[in-house]
């Protein structure tokens, strides 16, 4: 069974008419791209012609203008991704979207997800509201997440931080993204929330933001004494276990955000064992075509038995065993 689980939708009703051709950026309050809109968002049948090019059986479905968001729009957004479920039976897995910093309104919600509509994972962004997710308000989410038994994607942050640097030519987008991937895990690795939460399951999108090569000189700096900063409260915390026992036991690295580029993955495979890699494509954003998601499937199958690993091996780490192969 090969799942997409890296795959948007925006609900019709978010858009004050049809798209036709058109594309409508969306710019913060810095003057940065944030988000690219079109038609496909919200055309699921194309979503299915996609998806029956590729080969793909289902797609865990997530939605930009849900993560993080205010509680009314995060059970709209839930709701509609139920209805995609029940529209397109065995193609869509809906994902919970609730605001983690949301309090106990959006905890409710978060059970609701995962009780009532059995969604199996929850989706955030790599940083919100000017906190970073080894912030001490984070905690009673991921309490609440390993409770619930649900996964936690986490996505690229649409909006950044601190933007400054990445004022000009799109790289808010194009690798401030990816930055913030790569901050968000070592700040959950080293501030203990695998230690605190040792069954809960983080999917980190885009590779990781291409961490596997930076991985040699992140594992260096684990060396405090090297470093010279053992005992220093901020900057000589270490998790309780070596960095690379959480890579291989709560995270898994979803292969979307490099546009089907293969290389990217056969880098990722370097440090990476595919056994923590699970297919994703970040359709239709930025990959769109049926050819080119179909060509992407294609070259990861070409990796042999590690492809095939990939694609459908380790789809139950997340999922669970709760969805099957759809019929022929």
């Amino acid at each position: 069974m090969i799942v997409d689980f890296q795959h948007h939708f925006t609900p019709r009703e978010f858009f004050k008419e049809d798209l036709g051709n058109k594309l409508i950026v969306t710019f913060d309050e810095t003057g940065a791209p944030s988000y690219t809109s079109h038609k496909m968002l919200y055309d699921l049948d194309e979503h299915i012609r996609m998806m029956d090019v590729a080969g793909i059986d289902a797609a865990f479905l997530t939605c930009a203008a849900g993560m993080c968001a205010e509680l009314e729009k995060s059970k709209f957004i839930n709701d509609k991704a139920k209805q995609a479920e029940r529209d397109y039976p065995g193609r869509f897995i809906g994902a919970a979207h609730a605001h983690p910093l949301g309090g106990k309104d959006a905890f409710k919600e978060l059970a609701r997800c995962a009780h009532e509509l059995g969604f199996p994972g929850v989706v955030i962004t790599s940083e919100a509201d000017g906190l970073f997710l080894d912030a001490p308000e984070f905690e009673p989410f991921w309490t609440e997440a390993e409770k619930l038994g649900l996964f936690v994607f986490v996505h690229p942050a649409l909006k950044l931080n601190f933007p400054q640097q990445f004022d000009a030519y799109d790289t808010a987008r194009s690798v401030g993204r990816e930055f913030s991937l790569i901050m968000a895990t070592i700040r959950l690795i080293n501030s203990g929330v695998f230690d605190r939460h040792p069954s809960l399951i983080v999917q980190m999108a885009h590779l990781g933001g291409g961490i596997a090569s930076m991985l040699g000189r992140i594992r260096s700096y684990q060396d405090k004494d090297f470093w010279g900063l053992r005992g220093n409260a901020k900057h000589g915390r270490t998790s309780e276990k070596d960095f690379d026992y959480y890579l291989r036991n709560n995270i898994m690295f979803d292969t979307a955000g490099f546009c089907g580029a293969i290389g990217c993955v056969q880098t990722a495979l370097v440090e990476i064992p595919a056994e923590r890699l699970v297919f994703a494509t970040d359709y239709p954003q930025e990959i769109r075509g049926r050819e080119a998601v179909r060509d992407f499937v294609n070259d990861i199958r070409k990796l042999g038995p590690v492809g095939e690993k990939i694609l459908s091996g380790n789809v139950n780490v997340l999922l669970k065993g709760r969805y099957k192969r759809r019929a022929a």
